[in-house]
């Protein structure tokens, strides 16, 4: 019995189908892609945000909490990290009406509410 007559003969494959696979896979990339620019990449810049947007809490500050209530920040506290550095805490106070204060996670805070200036220049004339 030969040695060799269980190893199949090699073959040289041609330009056409290695062009023929690439072009299988293209659509895949190109899919990829598209989600990647339009899905992936902008809601990770909106988590970004959304950080950025929490870690820069101070007091005086309007928000809605994620349930919807509107308030004013009263008091950021700060504790001390296991390198006994200053952090901000999770917990925030804020006054949802007068000298009703409720303690709220950081997490929960949905958006802060920026104060719209007026597009008038002068104030206006009473007649």
């Amino acid at each position: 019995m030969n040695p060799f007559a269980l190893i199949s003969p090699a073959y040289a494959q041609s330009a056409n189908d290695l062009l023929a696979s690439a072009t299988q896979f293209m659509p895949l990339v190109l899919i990829f892609g598209v989600f990647y620019f339009l899905l992936i990449r902008p809601q990770q810049q909106k988590a970004k945000e959304a950080r950025a947007m929490l870690l820069a809490l101070k007091r005086g500050d309007r928000v809605v909490t994620g349930g919807g209530i509107l308030g004013t920040v009263q008091r950021v506290a700060m504790v001390q990290d296991k390198d006994g550095k200053q952090v901000p805490s999770s917990e925030i106070e804020i006054e949802i009406a007068p000298n009703l204060k409720v303690t709220v996670l950081r997490e929960t805070i949905a958006s802060v509410i920026k104060p719209i200036a007026a597009n008038d220049s002068k104030p206006a004339k009473t007649a």
